[in-house]
């Protein structure tokens, strides 16, 4: 265990965090759960499509995904999507 008041502190903060992140993530997969499904079940995928790519955005904006991960997931989302209505 921690000595020191700022390591116990960190070990506070750090927690936080991981409960934090945990929740974006896992709205973000629902999220992407909901798209995949959306044309098997006759939904309008391209409203599924949006709300996905915002939760993506935002969990990128809150340093929860890089950046870069929050685009591939986006384009791979996108175009699985266009397969769909295609």
């Amino acid at each position: 265990m921690a000595n020191h008041k700022s390591a116990i502190k960190r070990i506070v903060q750090n927690e936080k965090k991981r409960l934090r992140n945990r929740v974006v993530k896992t709205r973000v997969k629902s999220a992407v759960k909901k798209v995949h499904f959306a044309a098997g079940t006759g939904e309008d995928v391209n409203a599924r499509l949006i709300a996905a790519q915002s939760l993506i955005d935002k969990a990128a904006k809150k340093g929860v995904i890089h950046k870069r991960t929050a685009a591939r997931k986006i384009s791979r989302l996108a175009a699985r999507a266009n397969r769909m209505e295609g």
